[in-house]
């Protein structure tokens, strides 16, 4: 029975790792059903009753999550660009599925983002992919590293975690202007809280370019400083680096009573790597990084 399962969930894992690969083709039931190998007939209920939404509302919601980056923290595409990008015929289907589904036009959004909502219609879509997405580790993805001292420019944010995205935003809209490009300065997150702290306004994470250039006084308080440098065990995440919290706990619940090493008195971090949506999500890739003694 256990194997079945297992079995079935791993076909259904290649169903959703398939539509991420190929999010621009055409994605039909039959396709879809042929690389599950499960009948089409039934395929769409099988869908359904395991992730709790269609295969129609989930590849429009990975297609809307992909637009909606690309109107929020890329300005290289024009709203009808995008649009055909998401599979849309007409920029006007277009911003009439968006605002069904975030309450705002492209452009409204581009211009001035609600995130609560956005948050919200991508809730069914994060906890499809939690069920059966999730990657396990073992010892062999884990190294020790000696890393340099680096110095930064910060960015904090502290409170909801709701409001992340804007603070990301403003914190992209600062690093372009003071020339700090992901291909030349590398991009740091410092958590210093849970991800899920009880009370929401415990919630603490610092935003973190590589920079030795001095930092100018500036209306979004962005300040100098650095991530240390020694020993740290490092774990590679490639895909759906979202969320990082299962690799972090990894590393601190399993892998560090069992290594006999201690940890530094500094914060987990991780360095992103590539972005999603310059790369697809499944080829993002971050490395989190755990300070020792």
């Amino acid at each position: 029975m256990k194997a079945a399962l297992q079995n079935y969930q791993a076909r259904m894992r290649r169903v959703l790792d398939h539509i991420d690969r190929h999010l621009d083709d055409d994605l039909d039931l039959e396709s879809l059903s042929a690389v599950a190998a499960f009948s089409k007939f039934h395929f769409h209920r099988q869908f359904t009753a395991t992730f709790g939404l269609s295969v129609h509302r989930y590849v429009q919601l990975a297609r809307l999550k992909r637009a909606s980056h690309q109107l929020a923290f890329t300005d290289a595409q024009s709203v009808t660009d995008i649009a055909m990008d998401a599979g849309y015929e007409a920029p006007d289907a277009f911003a009439r599925a968006f605002r069904q589904r975030f309450g705002q036009s492209p452009s409204s959004f581009r211009n001035s983002p609600d995130w609560e909502p956005w948050l919200a219609a991508f809730g069914p879509l994060d906890i499809a992919r939690s069920k059966l997405m999730q990657r396990t580790f073992t010892t062999d993805d884990v190294t020790i590293r000696n890393v340099p001292t680096t110095k930064v420019a910060i960015m904090e944010h502290r409170g909801d975690p709701a409001t992340l995205p804007a603070t990301i935003q403003r914190f992209i809209a600062w690093r372009k202007a003071a020339g700090l490009h992901p291909s030349t300065n590398p991009t740091f997150n410092v958590w210093r809280s849970e991800r899920r702290p009880a009370r929401p306004a415990d919630f603490s994470v610092d935003l973190c370019v590589g920079t030795e250039q001095p930092i100018a006084a500036n209306s979004e308080a962005i300040k100098a400083a650095e991530i240390p440098g020694g020993r740290c065990a490092v774990l590679r995440v490639v895909g759906y680096t979202d969320n990082l919290e299962p690799a972090a706990l990894y590393l601190y619940r399993d892998w560090l009573p069992a290594s006999g090493e201690e940890a530094r008195d500094f914060p987990i971090y991780c360095q992103r790597l590539s972005f999603f949506p310059e790369v697809p999500e499944h080829e993002t890739v971050a490395e989190l990084f755990l300070p020792l003694k």
